[in-house]
């Protein structure tokens, strides 16, 4: 059950992946790695301190994939067409060793991409290493450049200074880095502007995510979302923007670049606005080997206990094949009903995204 050296081979006749679709017709392109569902921050949207706490159960460690699973498991979604990896958690740089994994990941032919989200309090000392080990890129979240209210988003005592050190040392290093903000309405909007000129300064893009109804507990309501319109009024009052278009299949930002910085970009993930569901190719694979065919969804296929059974790699493609076959996901789409006739909570239950990755 080990890693590449057992692997089945993984293309069609010809070297192609045999790319499948669901039955809205998406493909499936990209599949987004959970390394861990545990994290050093209690960021409010995702993993609330008054309900993550101390005593939290989190999973054992023994139940995550080890990286040769993880390497078998890609490689199986690069023969149906993946070519796009984002390493995520829970906060992905807590994994013991896990530069094991990008180096595993990065020795995969056909993927065009390798990403790892982070909350930055590690980036620091671990950008060399990633980028020795073959990461492409890194989108690293900022919720807010004042420190009282980056710990007021974060629940913790993140460190504003240590997150920018992050982005710099991966800068110095070579690596792309994109940044994530989270905007929720009586708390850090006003940092809109600071870290537009942040961005700017340093010349990175930026990507203001409205937010979302991910999981049960973040508390979520309409009127805390600050949406995409009112985000692109603030910044174009100082900087007009230039709609772009879109550079990938299924990209979940809608983007624009600044009328006077051509080619550096600020972007918006509105998936309460205006939801992207129709162009949504992304596979989710939890730190314990469950499938999940979207971000909102409420139960995930068991991929991991068929490998540890002595399952094949074919067996395991044709799980993952119709498990997508099936597939007809479109939650944002669908929660539009609901909140125009009746505006707040939703309350459909839902995996959370600590788990599951977002």
């Amino acid at each position: 059950m080990g890693g590449s050296m057992n692997t089945e081979k993984t293309k069609a006749a010809g070297g192609d992946p045999v790319a499948v679709a669901d039955r809205l017709g998406r493909p499936l392109q990209s599949l987004r790695v959970s390394l861990l569902d545990r994290c050093n921050f209690r960021c409010r949207y995702c993993m609330p301190a008054e309900l993550f706490g101390p005593d939290h159960a989190f999973l054992d460690s023994r139940r995550w994939m080890s990286f040769s699973e993880i390497e078998r498991v890609v490689r199986v979604f690069v023969s149906l067409g993946v070519t796009r990896i984002r390493l995520t958690g829970g906060e992905p740089l807590l994994r013991p060793g896990m530069i094991e994994a990008v180096t595993r990941i990065a020795s995969i032919d056909g993927i065009e991409d390798i990403a790892l989200t982070t909350n930055g309090s590690r980036l620091k000392q671990m950008a060399p290493s990633l980028v020795e080990a073959g990461l492409h890129r890194v989108t690293l979240s900022i919720d807010s450049l004042d420190q009282a209210t980056l710990e007021r988003m974060s629940g913790s005592h993140a460190s504003v200074t240590r997150i920018i050190e992050g982005l710099d040392a991966a800068l110095d290093c070579g690596l792309p880095v994109k940044l994530n903000t989270v905007l929720i309405r009586g708390i850090n909007e006003d940092q809109i502007m600071p870290l537009v000129e942040m961005s700017r300064g340093k010349g990175v893009p930026l990507r203001f995510i409205e937010y979302m109804d991910v999981g049960n507990t973040n508390g979520w309501c309409m009127d805390q979302v600050v949406t995409e319109a009112e985000v692109r009024a603030v910044i174009s009052r100082h900087y007009p923007l230039k709609p772009l278009p879109p550079a990938i299949a299924g990209e979940t930002a809608v983007r624009f670049e600044y009328a006077d910085r051509p080619g550096l970009e600020v972007g918006f993930v509105s998936s309460v606005t205006r939801p992207f569901c129709r162009g949504c190719n992304r596979a989710r694979l939890s730190s314990d080997g469950q499938l999940f065919t979207c971000l909102f969804a409420s139960t995930g296929t068991d991929l991991l206990s068929g490998l540890r059974s002595g399952g094949s790699d074919q067996q395991l493609r044709d799980r993952i094949r119709s498990v997508w076959g099936l597939r007809r996901d479109r939650y944002s789409e669908e929660r539009s009903a609901p909140l125009q006739s009746e505006p707040g909570r939703i309350d459909w239950k839902k995996i959370e995204m600590s788990y599951i990755g977002g």
